[in-house]
């Protein structure tokens, strides 16, 4: 099935950026344009968002990062987060998801379009509950209407792509429940549609209006994100009926968005342990056609509150390395807060470490050569270069600032290994001045 023939905004902007895309990602046109065309690419990039980076999303391109900002109704600083805005293009991630859930959410997501050019993400849901909880009611007290009208608005303000959790049914619901999970249904979008399919007793209207859905975003070339809304909340859960179901639901769900001309990515799993995180991206991958696949994590252990950005990046390196393709960044505040800016960078941070792994693991040839150079500058005490080719440079000036003058690191001094065989001579001026002391 050929996207492309049936999407005549995604084909004019990959004609127009085609040989800035191919440039950019080290990759032949010939291959981009094929892997656009068969859906194991895509591109983000409406053509409302004004001024927005097409980005793309699918190995063999750059496995890309996402940072997820936004209020939520304990913590609404929005200035906070428009400082998050200009700091993710900073450290360096590729799309920002708009995640807030307090505040006028129209004006927060036009402020960021507006502020950024980096793709960006919603979950329209999260406004359609959040109008029924500030009057007042159930979060769940929604109309298909309202979902559909929320989409659309969203789609013409210029949203790059959005989660939408078309793959959570009844049956799924049900065999989360029968599964026996320690953490039940852990996506909020997940768990707002499982109230609503159990209060109104009918099935999952992002679903029985996915065809009006498919309208709205090939009119403007929005990316679909399929949700997650089933996927495991803590190791234990990992691997179970019901988030398999609801991978099965996605695989189709792509595959009639393709047939239709809309673009879509897969949501992936995010607790899994370590053993696991290997036949869980390669059976996603499977079941959903080779689909770009949008890995929260994984979180390879489930006991590192603080430093979750770490476990998410265990995981992370693990899945881009067999498949997945996009990598929503955890924070050091994970399951504790909302993320300040310090977290946000860390977390991008982490993330960006564990694409690196990745490629570098898979011989693509910019990784390769980044930790080449790296490896290069640290024989030669380089230490401009070694700012150079790190994923933070501004942490390294830091930590070194205050030997700043020294040739070698302030862990080695004269006993440097680097030096010891060269024949330099040994003598440390912080020895001497300490000596003078």
């Amino acid at each position: 099935m050929s996207i492309l023939s049936k999407n005549t905004i995604l084909s004019n902007i990959l004609r127009t950026h085609l040989s800035t895309l191919a440039a950019a990602e080290s990759l032949p046109a010939t291959t981009i344009e094929a892997a656009v065309d068969a859906g194991s690419m895509v591109i983000l990039a409406n053509p409302a968002h004004k001024g927005v980076t097409p980005t793309i999303i699918g190995q063999p391109a750059r496995v890309k990062v996402n940072a997820n900002i936004g209020t939520s109704m304990l913590v609404t600083d929005v200035a906070m987060e428009m400082e998050k805005v200009r700091l993710c293009k900073t450290a360096g991630a590729h799309a920002i998801m708009d995640l807030s859930t307090a505040g006028d959410l129209t004006a927060i997501r036009r402020d960021i379009l507006a502020a950024t050019d980096l793709p960006l993400g919603t979950v329209p849901l999260y406004a359609v509950a959040q109008r029924h909880l500030a009057k007042g009611g159930d979060p769940s007290d929604f109309t298909e209407a309202e979902i559909i009208a929320e989409i659309a608005e969203q789609a013409e303000a210029g949203v790059d792509f959005m989660t939408l959790h078309c793959g959570v049914t009844q049956r799924g619901v049900g065999l989360a429940a029968e599964a026996g999970r320690i953490t039940g249904v852990v996506s909020r979008g997940g768990s707002i549609l499982g109230r609503w399919m159990r209060r109104h007793n009918q099935e999952n209207p992002f679903l029985t209006r996915y065809d009006d859905i498919l309208d709205i975003c090939l009119a403007h070339n929005v990316t679909i994100s399929l949700g997650d809304g089933l996927r495991p909340g803590c190791g234990a859960d990992a691997g179970d009926a019901a988030q398999w179901e609801e991978v099965i639901n996605l695989g189709r769900l792509a595959a009639t968005a393709k047939a239709r001309g809309v673009q879509t990515m897969i949501e992936g799993p995010g607790h899994v342990p370590l053993h696991l995180v290997q036949s869980q991206i390669q059976g996603i991958k499977r079941l959903t056609d080779g689909a770009p696949l949008y890995v929260l994590g994984p979180l390879t252990t489930d006991c590192a509150p603080g430093y979750d950005h770490i476990a998410g990046a265990i995981g992370g390196a693990m899945a881009a390395y067999f498949g997945a393709d996009f990598l929503c960044y955890l924070t050091p505040a994970e399951h504790l807060t909302l993320p300040d800016p310090d977290d946000v960078w860390a977390g991008i941070k982490a993330s960006l470490v564990a694409a690196q792994s990745a490629e570098t693991a898979l011989g693509r040839p910019w990784a390769v050569a980044r930790d080449r150079g790296m490896s290069q500058a640290r024989a030669d005490l380089d230490w401009e270069a070694m700012t150079s080719f790190a994923l933070d440079p501004d942490l390294v000036r830091k930590r070194r600032a205050t030997h700043s003058k020294e040739k070698e690191c302030a862990m080695c001094g004269a006993l440097c290994a680097m030096r010891m065989m060269t024949g330099d001579d040994f003598n440390c001026p912080s020895d001497k001045k300490d000596d003078a002391k």
